[in-house]
């Protein structure tokens, strides 16, 4: 292989690699949405276990525990969910439930009467306390009742 050629070859490979590596920010790690269970099981009655099956579930890929009180979670129309005090910790989730419930490790809930995630389609905004923009997960199917991020 003549000299010139290999040279190219190391170059191109060394660039892909540098491509390869994570940002800083994924390195550390961050606080982002996972999944979004969109449609609920079964026939949609308003039932509390109906609204409840319905939900937002956030994960820290961090190596601490974070404080989540003030951010928010939103759709397209406009509801929002702002959490209470809420310390997720390292390599954990937390799920959103749109009905009502007594908060627990790993559970929180919105409190709701009406469902918030349209059937069909739908975007998730996840925002810090200072309002700046966290992270996103949209989906646009009914062949599915839920969307991993």
């Amino acid at each position: 292989m003549p000299t010139r050629t290999l040279a190219a070859v190391i170059a191109t490979a060394a660039a892909a690699g540098i491509a390869l590596l994570p940002t800083q920010a994924q390195a550390a790690g961050s606080i982002h949405l996972y999944k979004v269970y969109y449609d609920s099981p079964g026939s949609d009655t308003r039932s509390n276990t109906s609204l409840n099956a319905e939900y937002v579930q956030i994960r820290n890929t961090t190596g601490a525990a974070v404080q989540l009180k003030g951010y928010t979670v939103r759709d397209n129309t406009g509801y929002t969910f702002t959490f209470p005090s809420y310390k997720i910790s390292a390599g954990k989730t937390v799920k959103i439930h749109t009905g009502k419930g007594t908060q627990s490790a790993g559970h929180v809930y919105w409190g709701r009467g009406n469902y918030v995630w349209n059937n069909d389609k739908d975007t998730v905004t996840l925002r810090k306390p200072s309002g700046a923009f966290r992270d996103s997960c949209s989906y646009n199917s009914t062949r599915a009742d839920y969307k991993m991020c």
